[in-house]
């Protein structure tokens, strides 16, 4: 397995991108993107699991249950969420389809649909239409990085990354892109992604690994605890390298694979969090079952005191034990155990049987003060471990936020 130097959607077989900016962002920056396969794709999705999912989520879904290998296209707009905008949001999501469709000289169906910014406001479907046909006079291979920016928000960067892998029936890759920073939350969040691959993957199991590497990856991240109606990652397979995926072996490495390339994308959006300054990987050890595990990480990393704590590089481990202790899982304290750490300095014991272990101020603040941390605990309930990925909460969170619509 190996990493493609600047790579993206465009790194595999039969893929190209574009990027235009048709005036959905009122800063005047790229906000449509469009990612186009030459030959006919096998698909797949994740999806929110928020209760008033965004139009393009709800036609998106319906889009999917087709179970059709005809994809061609995924067409993105940002600064607009086309969430909360009732029958007009849909029809106008169906109208993106449809030029896109025009275009691209396909077939409404083999188009899927993304949008991401804010909720609430129509969109303008005249600006999309010069935008798609901007897009489409412009696919390249080489424009995977532009897509990769029009698809921002708030992010400070674009996220993108390409895989290839060694398969018993010849090389694949896989690439991707993503955008994410805030409204981040484990079942995913206002986060979108794209996946690309060359390999020959049949419906039914594309969905399965994908739905396993997201499991795996995007939930198991969080930035600030809420969950997005927009939160969506697609992937189109268009079997060019002419490689299978069809025995055990094939299968458990492009799983590898995926699940790589997703946690790569995972970790990307936890580190260009909204205001972040700190990236922490959490694991919990010792549980009785991998579901308790991830229960009582997820409660941590989303716990504001914990999070706070971290941006101000105060080792109060009070605050971890506390969270974990309202995860809804039976504790004994007298087994619990809590380490800090960093590459540098290695791990240091802050809690040993539920007490304060012995350890020095100075020693805890100088791991809090490196950019990435890492974070144990054990329940001594057991074998089973979890790990998630979050960030701190700082001042800049609320800034951002605060005047996220002027």
């Amino acid at each position: 397995m190996q990493i493609v130097p600047d790579g993206g959607v465009t790194a595999p077989l039969g893929f190209e991108a574009a990027a235009s900016a048709c005036g959905l962002k009122s800063s005047g920056a790229p906000d449509l993107a469009l990612v186009v396969s030459q030959r006919d794709c096998s698909g797949a999705g994740v999806f929110t699991r928020n209760q008033l999912p965004a139009a393009p989520v709800t036609l998106d879904r319906e889009t999917l249950q087709s179970h059709s290998d005809r994809y061609r296209a995924v067409v993105t707009n940002s600064g607009v969420a086309n969430a909360c905008t009732g029958p007009a949001g849909l029809e106008a999501a169906r109208e993106m389809q449809r030029l896109t469709a025009k275009a691209l000289n396909c077939d409404p169906d083999q188009v899927l649909v993304l949008s991401t910014g804010v909720i609430g406001v129509q969109l303008d479907v005249a600006k999309l239409e010069v935008g798609i046909g901007q897009s489409v006079a412009n696919l390249s291979k080489r424009n995977g990085s532009a897509a990769a920016e029009a698809i921002m928000t708030t992010d400070t960067r674009t996220k993108q990354v390409a895989l290839s892998v060694e398969l018993p029936g010849g090389t694949v890759t896989i690439g991707g892109m993503a955008k994410g920073s805030g409204m981040i939350h484990p079942d995913m969040a206002t986060m979108l992604a794209v996946l690309t691959t060359d390999a020959k993957v049949g419906a039914p199991v594309l969905q399965r690994l994908l739905r396993s590497a997201v499991d795996r990856s995007f939930n198991r991240i969080s930035v600030d605890g809420d969950t997005s109606t927009n939160d969506s990652v697609l992937i189109l397979t268009n079997g060019a390298s002419g490689v299978d995926v069809k025995d055990e072996e094939s299968v458990a490495r492009f799983s590898e694979a995926l699940d790589k390339v997703c946690l790569t994308l995972a970790h990307a959006i936890v580190r260009d969090g909204e205001g972040a300054t700190k990236f922490l990987t959490l694991s919990v050890v010792g549980a009785p079952d991998e579901e308790a595990a991830v229960r009582v990480a997820k409660t941590i990393a989303t716990s504001p005191l914990v999070k706070t704590a971290l941006a101000g590089g105060d080792p109060n481990w009070g605050r971890v034990l506390a969270a974990a202790g309202r995860a809804g899982l039976e504790l004994d304290p007298g087994r619990l155990a809590l380490w800090i750490g960093n590459e540098r300095d290695g791990e240091l014991q802050l809690v040993q049987a539920g007490e304060v272990a012995d350890w020095e101020e100075p020693e805890a603040a100088a791991i809090l003060a490196e950019p990435e941390i890492t974070m144990r605990l054990d329940l001594g309930l057991g074998e089973a471990s979890a790990t998630v990925w979050t960030c701190d909460l700082t001042h800049e969170y609320v800034s951002i936020n605060a005047e996220y619509r002027t």
